[in-house]
């Protein structure tokens, strides 16, 4: 009698896996559990539209009109003075064309930076295509605009200047104040993208000299699809959502209160804790920034040394392609980015590290980490010990040549 065959079964061993660690806090933050937890608890009192009259919708009503103070009380403005949109792009596409549409009539220019996020620079395009006038102001090699170059830019029938709190590629911090200063003296509305430094560092609109500011929640660590513009009273702009007249007829769409609840919630929880936070991750962003430049030959810093947001660490390196980076950060479970992820698809040079000077492969080159809420040290350990592998092992099989 034939025996029978027995298969042994192979075991199969696991495979490690690696850490996961997120840096990439400055293309969006992950929704605050204690923000999850609140929005989620609250949801079943704001199901109705908030333009309702009825009992239910006058329920939701009054979470919007709370939230809409809290945010007010974070960055010293009135609660009417607070427009709630969808997100960031809105607020800045709603005013350089609201406000542009709007004061026609006094003139047709319109002042951006070279370095302003892809929103403003497609707006800007866009307004020159309706027969506005757009100069772009030059930036210095780390990323800051000269306030006398606004000085000289600024004409008869300049309508409006946009210049970014906080860049989001390079972290560079500009001198918003003493622009506001400029644009008010001059009578020329000021409008500054903070989506980047609301929460992170302290805004005050009216020390600031701010007349619009754009802020949103998800870079906060808040829920995706709600963010704001604050609008100082008598400023004239021209919505570009037409419909049942929400937000002061300024934004028209069934309003997101449960998004927006959570934008306030996450806004209070960042302000309470932003002295403290801004320390932890000042002095993380300067240990990498440290390490890097100390471990790898050929690495520089782009944006300003000090003057710079502080979770944005942004280095390049000689010899090394930016995309090949980001692969391989991610085989070892680390996430970062090129530069801005609402672009990260596009091949070309980066417009910002254009801007302040580098070549193109200098910028193909570069690597944005930024670090957040959950960052540990023992994370920035752990990327200061993979990078310099990567970096060596990329630039053995580049096809730059070395000087090496």
């Amino acid at each position: 009698m034939a025996k029978k065959l027995t298969l042994k079964k192979k075991k199969h061993t696991k495979q490690p896996q690696p850490r996961r660690i997120y840096m990439d806090y400055a293309a969006s933050t992950p929704i605050d559990p204690r923000v999850a937890k609140k929005t989620t608890q609250i949801l079943p009192q704001i199901s109705a539209n908030s333009m309702s009259y009825h009992s239910f919708g006058q329920q939701a009503r009054e979470v919007l009109e709370q939230s809409r103070a809290d945010i007010a009380s974070i960055i010293n403005c009135q609660p009417k003075e607070i427009v709630f949109t969808g997100s960031a792009t809105e607020s800045n596409n709603l005013t350089l064309k609201g406000v542009m549409f709007a004061n026609k009539s006094r003139g047709k220019h319109l002042i951006i930076s070279s370095i302003e996020h892809a929103c403003i620079i497609e707006s800007a395009k866009w307004l020159e295509k309706q027969g506005f006038e757009v100069t772009r102001l030059k930036v210095d090699k780390y990323g800051l605009v000269d306030p006398q170059d606004v000085v000289a830019a600024i004409r008869p029938g300049t309508i409006l200047v946009s210049v970014m709190h906080g860049n989001n590629e390079i972290g560079t911090i500009e001198p918003i104040e003493e622009i506001g200063k400029i644009c008010r003296a001059k009578n020329v509305y000021f409008h500054t993208d903070a989506a980047q430094t609301f929460g992170k560092v302290p805004i005050d609109v009216k020390k600031m000299n701010v007349d619009i500011l754009t802020a949103s929640s998800q870079k906060i660590y808040g829920p995706k699809g709600a963010a704001c513009l604050f609008i100082r009273e008598g400023v004239k702009i021209e919505p570009i959502l037409h419909g049942g007249g929400h937000e002061f007829g300024l934004r028209s769409s069934t309003v997101n209160v449960p998004a927006i609840y959570g934008f306030a919630q996450a806004g209070l929880i960042a302000q309470k804790g932003m002295a403290k936070e801004s320390t932890r991750l000042t002095k993380m962003r300067d240990k990498l920034i440290n390490g890097i430049l100390k471990n790898i030959k050929n690495s520089y810093l782009n944006g300003h040394p000090t003057k710079r947001l502080p979770n944005n660490v942004n280095v390049r390196f000689d010899f090394v392609e930016g995309e090949s980076m980001i692969i391989q950060l991610d085989i070892n479970g680390i996430a970062a980015s090129t530069g801005s992820a609402c672009s990260s698809a596009k091949l070309e040079a980066s417009h910002v590290l254009t801007a302040i000077g580098l070549k193109p492969e200098q910028s193909h080159g570069s690597l944005r980490l930024s670090v957040g809420r959950w960052t540990k040290e023992s994370d920035i350990n752990y990327v200061l010990n993979i990078l310099p592998k990567i970096i060596q092992r990329l630039r053995e099989i580049s096809p730059f040549k070395t000087n090496e």
